[in-house]
């Protein structure tokens, strides 16, 4: 299968939101081609909203929001895509303690939700903790 045609979304630790968007822009950039119609595409983005606690938020500029709500925001777009496996790369690494442990549940959760296999990468032990999956230590090689 071509990689176009996997369907692996990836969350990096900077959430790459589109400036020149809106917040409800971003998210149906997300959206499959096949959600038709002005009304069911904002539908689902008001539903994305309502589950990341950011409703009201479809027409906010996102250099409006905080590192939280950024942060959020990548990840219903991610999750909007449909994807079927899910990569994560350092996605807490730029979040403050207490945002960083609310942010985590709140990742882990949508993904047991949605059943979606992951992989974490992570230097935080207590991400991969988090997780609550098989975990992989990859160290230097020793002296030979």
């Amino acid at each position: 299968e071509p990689p176009e045609l996997r369907r692996t979304g990836i969350l990096f630790q900077d959430d790459l939101l589109f400036p020149h968007l809106s917040v409800g822009g971003n998210l149906g950039f997300g959206l499959p081609a096949a959600v038709k119609g002005r009304a069911a595409r904002r539908a689902r983005i008001e539903e994305a909203l309502l589950a990341g606690d950011l409703e009201g938020f479809a027409d906010r500029d996102p250099a409006t929001l905080s590192g939280g709500q950024r942060a959020r925001v990548s990840l219903l777009r991610l999750l909007l895509s449909e994807p079927r496996a899910v990569l994560l790369d350092e996605p807490f690494s730029k979040l403050d303690a207490a945002l960083r442990s609310r942010f985590r549940a709140f990742v882990f959760d949508e993904l047991h939700k949605r059943a979606l296999p992951a992989i974490l990468a992570t230097h935080d032990h207590a991400d991969a903790m988090a997780a609550g999956g098989k975990v992989i230590v990859l160290e230097p090689p020793g002296p030979t």
